[in-house]
């Protein structure tokens, strides 16, 4: 009796391990995406939107921090400034599931899609996807830490606190250095993707407009490519800290944004990133139309 059931056992484990198998190897044919059910894609699509309203937030700060010199431009600063608006905190609450849906759907990309791709190119896609299911998935942790307690804290503050545990390690300097070099390759290698327009293999387009299709080109472009400014001074913010082995030289986006500002022609410097996040916030609403699913 016992060896029946563990038989049955073992069947019925492996009948799972085929089922899963069997719905990653139809990942992502077809030049599709990835989205593993309807809800999940529905979801997702509310998740990038959710995204873009973070980013054209973010972007509306740093024209303030321009113009003025107040607001944090952060993800943190943008999240709360849509808790303190009335119904703020259903919209958080909306905006953390849709990203945890784009996350789930970007993860799945990350471990089995984009098979109708291969070699360099599949892999490519599959970091991207991951680097992507990354961005979001915190997004939606400081969502949810705002949601609990009140306050999501700052890009700056936590960096700081972060690369002061690292430096306190043996080779401490050596590993903040290695992050700034990550940040600016996944800086470099956003700005290569709008040049390239690379971002444009994510959409069918013909879901959009006719008038909106090459604006979503030129916000694509922007967006891209001017954001990979603020990533690369960040990265030049973690490298000064690991040069120093000062952590308060490291800094997040609100950081890095206002370091900007602080430079030579810094307030046109810092309008021309708020005008790329904004872009982008722009093309995330476009990209949430009409990602390819």
């Amino acid at each position: 009796m016992s060896t029946e059931r563990s038989d049955g056992n073992g069947g019925g484990a492996e009948r799972a391990a085929r089922e899963v198998r069997g719905a990653l190897e139809g990942l992502g044919r077809g030049g599709e995406g990835e989205a593993p059910a309807r809800g999940v894609e529905l979801l997702g699509r509310v998740g990038l939107a959710a995204y873009g309203l973070v980013h054209l937030l973010v972007g509306g700060i740093a024209v303030q921090i321009a113009l003025s010199g107040g607001g944090q431009a952060d993800q943190q600063g943008a999240l709360s400034a849509i808790a303190g608006e009335p119904f703020g905190v259903v919209v958080i609450v909306v905006i953390v599931l849709g990203l945890v849906a784009f996350g789930v759907w970007q993860s799945l990309a990350a471990i089995a899609g984009y098979r109708w791709a291969s070699g360099w190119d599949r892999a490519q896609k599959r970091i991207g996807s991951g680097a992507r299911a990354l961005a979001v998935l915190g997004v939606a942790v400081l969502g949810v830490r705002l949601l609990v307690t009140g306050s999501s804290g700052s890009s700056t503050g936590g960096s700081q606190e972060a690369t002061a545990g690292v430096l306190a390690l043996p080779g401490g300097r050596v590993l903040i250095a290695l992050v700034a070099l990550v940040v600016l390759i996944a800086a470099g290698a956003t700005a290569w993707t709008g040049i390239r327009r690379d971002f444009l293999e994510e959409l069918d387009r013909s879901r959009l407009p006719a008038s909106a299709q090459r604006p979503t080109v030129w916000l694509g472009v922007a967006g891209h490519v001017l954001r990979a400014v603020a990533f690369a001074v960040m990265g030049v913010l973690f490298g000064l800290a690991a040069f120093t082995a000062d952590p308060r030289q490291a800094g997040g986006l609100d950081a890095a944004l206002k370091t900007l500002a602080g430079q030579p022609f810094g307030v046109f410097l810092l309008l021309a990133v708020a005008l790329g996040f904004i872009a982008f916030g722009l093309y995330l609403f476009a990209e949430a139309w009409a990602r390819r699913v």
